[in-house]
């Protein structure tokens, strides 16, 4: 069965929204989540040096070098210790995790990043939109939907900044939207003697309760989004990834992965293609809603 991922965004994040206030204690805690958000999942080589080593729902990614790994992304606090042994698994020591990322700080994705700092030793970077969201434990974002433990910034990225340790380069684009600091990475990958564009994407759901038209917190939010999709389609992409495993059939894929060992299935522009259509489409559709008065 082919799930569209707007669909499978509005199944992953609408349906389980916090409110604003959460409680003091991580929001993460909350019975309402998805079970497949906390579910293990066998940690593997997607491809190159990229590893993932998230739940079976929220996708968390180790990219190597010999110089240190980058982590990007942490998914819930309670998921820590699985991400932490996942890693491990892989055979990678945590005390050379060096840097970690995030593609946009809402709970699911960062509540994790203090207790990893911790554990690791690693360095936090994000873009100052999103430094904001993270320092304040996910109370000042303009939509906030959960709260989490608070982690100091130790690098505050532009767009377009080259993020580099060992070997590994990789760029920030700013896409804002989802979150103010919403972010989009990429790098490039060598298998087989071939090299490949990775586009880590952002997320580009239109959270419920969201306006595009008339924001009262963001008033540009409905133009930070059309920029973003115009960004997202310039990029070049071979290799698509995301922060929910299901944005890019990432269980499918294993599979077929497993079935046969010559095709890489996570090398897969169509479905970044595709990916950005559906999102965009649903953002035009509520954009001549809220237009229509609707």
């Amino acid at each position: 069965m082919k799930w569209k991922p707007f669909l499978l965004c509005a199944l992953a994040v609408g349906l389980f929204l916090l409110p604003p206030q959460a409680d003091a204690q991580n929001s993460s805690s909350q019975k309402s989540l998805p079970d497949d958000w906390t579910q293990p999942f066998k940690p593997f080589r997607i491809i190159g040096n990229i590893y993932y080593v998230g739940t079976k729902n929220l996708a968390c990614y180790l990219i190597t070098s010999p110089g240190g790994h980058i982590l990007i992304d942490t998914g819930l606090e309670e998921s820590g210790p699985n991400v932490r042994a996942n890693i491990e698994a892989l055979g990678y020591k945590l005390k050379y995790v060096r840097i970690i990322l995030s593609s946009h700080a809402h709970f699911d994705h960062v509540a994790g990043h203090a207790e990893m700092k911790a554990a690791t030793g690693a360095q936090v970077y994000a873009t100052a939109a999103d430094a904001t969201i993270l320092e304040s434990g996910g109370a000042k974002g303009f939509h906030p939907i959960g709260s989490y433990k608070p982690v100091k910034v130790d690098r505050i990225l532009k767009d377009g900044e080259i993020v580099r340790i060992g070997s590994v380069a990789m760029k920030a684009h700013l896409t804002p939207g989802h979150t103010e600091g919403n972010t989009t990475w990429t790098t490039t990958v060598e298998e087989n003697g071939k090299k490949y564009e990775v586009v880590f994407a952002a997320s580009m759901s239109i959270n419920p309760g969201v306006r595009m038209v008339n924001n009262p917190t963001w008033a540009g939010v409905g133009e930070a989004y059309a920029k973003s999709f115009q960004k997202l389609k310039s990029l070049s992409c071979d290799v698509f990834l995301g922060p929910h495993a299901p944005f890019f059939n990432m269980e499918a894929k294993v599979g077929r992965m497993t079935a046969d060992a010559k095709t890489n299935p996570f090398i897969d522009p169509e479905g970044y293609r595709n990916y950005i259509a559906s999102y965009e489409k649903s953002y035009n559709e509520q954009l001549q809603q809220e237009r229509a008065g609707k």
